[in-house]
């Protein structure tokens, strides 16, 4: 792919002029005004396409790569529209889940919260699926955001080649970093996960000086055990790391799979009580972090 010339801010705009044929990146949403996933009031781009299969994901619409497209059978007006274009049903029945955006395009939208970020001390996380996926597309994005004086972030499981997740750093202030599986050999056979790599990568990122945030997702019958979170806490020891979020399981998602044709295997799985996190939050704070719940 022909490489692209370095952006022109405009000072009127305040948006890249592109100078150059652009990179599309592939999202399926942009969720405005969070108070989670960073610092402040954030916007939240959820890239496509994700490598790993995590049976508990709130988001089954980021795993494909491809532009797909759902239906709601419940508001179908059977007037046969959409089976010329999905983007024409009148009832919403049928829609596109992603979408290729150019990156100026990408910022006129982004910097419409251009003054929740600056009065909150917020700005834009990376999400998906897996931003490392997209991770070219991804870095022009957080540097031309970080020209314009926006805090970035991205979370990431961090399972990817060294060098991309590297190249994202140079212009991200943050970086969330999930942790799941432990043992090797399980998170290779439920997730897809090379779990070797996600702690040689968090290594590098901490040797770098990168600003690190772990996080804990606390799913019944796969995280959610006392054994796999002392393994992550004697892992992260070393790098005296001050706060930690844990992530308990919820089923927000599950609605969405049959949408897909996918099946929610964690149907039947009793989201955790209180009682039951207590536990995995004292030990997250006698080995001295701060804890929040969610984030």
């Amino acid at each position: 792919m022909t490489s692209l010339a370095a952006p022109r801010i405009s000072s009127e705009l305040r948006i890249p002029v592109i100078n150059a044929p652009e990179r599309q990146g592939r999202i399926f949403n942009i969720q405005r005004f969070s108070l989670n996933d960073g610092q402040g009031i954030r916007t939240l781009v959820f890239f496509k396409g994700c490598p790993h299969r995590c049976p508990w994901c709130a988001n089954p619409e980021s795993m494909s790569p491809r532009i797909q497209i759902i239906k709601r059978q419940a508001k179908c007006l059977n007037c046969r529209t959409c089976l010329q274009d999905p983007s024409e049903c009148p009832s919403g029945a049928m829609e596109y889940v992603g979408e290729d955006i150019p990156l100026s395009a990408l910022m006129t939208r982004l910097l419409k919260d251009d003054v929740f970020f600056r009065s909150s001390g917020g700005g834009v996380t990376l999400s998906g699926g897996e931003v490392l996926m997209q991770h070219a597309f991804a870095g022009e994005l957080l540097k031309a955001l970080q020209n314009l004086g926006i805090h970035t972030a991205i979370e990431t499981a961090g399972d990817a080649l060294e060098d991309h997740l590297l190249s994202l750093t140079d212009h991200c202030d943050q970086v969330l970093y999930d942790f799941k599986i432990m043992d090797p050999a399980q998170a290779r056979s439920v997730l897809n996960m090379n779990q070797p790599r996600v702690l040689e990568n968090f290594t590098a990122l901490a040797q770098r000086g990168v600003k690190l945030l772990p996080r804990l997702p606390l799913i019944p019958g796969f995280t959610l055990t006392l054994e796999n979170m002392r393994h992550i806490l004697d892992f992260l020891k070393p790098f005296n790391l001050h706060e930690i979020h844990l992530l308990p399981f919820h089923k927000y998602g599950e609605a969405k799979y049959p949408l897909l044709d996918k099946t929610y295997s964690m149907h039947k799985i009793p989201v955790p009580d209180a009682a039951t996190i207590a536990p995995f939050q004292a030990m997250a704070e006698k080995y001295g972090y701060k804890v929040t719940l969610g984030g």
